[in-house]
């Protein structure tokens, strides 16, 4: 079917951005308004697929437009790392992360009508061992700002990096093979370019 509109239920530019590199750019971009606290004794993987499913539900639905929402945390074992508070808890995340394998945790859901589907994409980090001087560096340059765990894989924290294995758009912010595919299983087809 075409002619559907897609909403993207997220403020994040990265996700936007991701969206463009499979050709797809939404009707609309509407962030819902959800308390994003982690309940007591949370799993991570639990954490990412609730607030999804709790972004995606915040939003109307309708038959006509295909509304996509997604949430990325970091974990450390059972401990979920989100958006640090303030550089003294990015630079803690950084610490707690350095020489060491993380996991980072995607949920995608897409929902259409009364019609809802998701998929929860995890990927393994691994750091280096960091210095102070790159701790310090790093947080200086303020791109911990707003992103889960602390750092951004797609920019300068790059060079933090060894070692992934997963999905690199996951860890961005938006699996794209699976969000793709949700996509399509929801009706959604790509406008053809004229």
């Amino acid at each position: 079917m075409t002619g559907l509109q897609l909403i993207l239920g997220s403020a994040s530019p990265r996700r936007a951005e991701l969206l463009a590199q499979i050709g797809v750019t939404p009707s609309a971009i509407t962030p819902p308004d959800i308390d994003e606290t982690p309940a007591n004794g949370e799993l991570p993987r639990d954490y990412v697929a609730r607030m999804s499913r709790e972004k995606l539900t915040a939003l109307p639905q309708s038959d006509d437009t295909v509304t996509l929402c997604a949430d990325t945390t970091v974990a450390m074992g059972r401990r979920i790392l989100g958006k640090p508070a303030d550089a003294a808890e990015a630079a803690a995340f950084l610490y707690s992360m350095s020489g060491r394998r993380h996991r980072v945790i995607t949920a995608v859901s897409v929902g259409r009508g009364s019609d809802s589907w998701q998929k929860v994409v995890e990927s393994v980090v691994k750091f280096k061992v960091l210095s102070d001087a790159e701790v310090n560096a790093y947080i200086a340059s303020d791109e911990w700002r707003g992103k889960a765990g602390g750092y951004a894989i797609q920019g300068l924290a790059a060079g933090f990096i060894p070692w992934i294995s997963g999905s690199f758009s996951g860890i961005v912010g938006l699996p794209l093979a699976e969000t793709a595919a949700l996509l399509q299983t929801a009706g959604y087809v790509k406008p053809q370019k004229d």
